[in-house]
């Protein structure tokens, strides 16, 4: 059995971390699988779906080693190209990837006491993120 939701999150961009968790949840609910594999999708080339624990500081960490290893200021083919200045965006989302999978188990999603699965918008303006989640079992 397969069962798929979209849902749409709105972002700020520069590595913005929202917490998607409660939507998740509530989709591998409504699919009435008890167990399976519940896959998380962000659709874009500049956002990424992982898990960190959702609190401020661990954020604001987040953001500022992301900042470190992929500068905002990064000079880019593709920025000179497009003239979008967004090739950093890219870059970000390609080495955090797009999407994780995740067992489901007696009905839930099977993820530890402090971690939460998030969407991060690496884009360099507000975005309206499209998410794909998809479950089966």
């Amino acid at each position: 059995m397969v069962h798929g939701r979209t849902i749409s999150v709105s972002t700020e961009g520069f590595s913005d971390i929202i917490n998607i968790s409660a939507e998740v949840q509530s989709a591998v609910l409504d699919s009435g699988i008890k167990d399976g594999l519940v896959a998380v999708t962000v659709i874009g080339s500049t956002a990424s779906i992982t898990t960190i624990e959702y609190e401020p500081a661990l954020v604001e960490d987040v953001k500022e080693l992301l900042e470190k290893i992929i500068p905002r200021d990064l000079r880019s083919r593709h920025s000179e190209t497009w003239g979008d200045d967004n090739g950093f965006s890219h870059m970000r989302a390609s080495l955090m990837g797009p999407g994780i999978t995740l067992p489901v188990v007696d009905g839930s999603v099977l993820i530890g006491t402090w971690q939460q699965i998030v969407v991060v918008d690496h884009d360099n303006r507000p975005r309206q993120r499209k998410i794909r989640i998809q479950v089966t079992g």
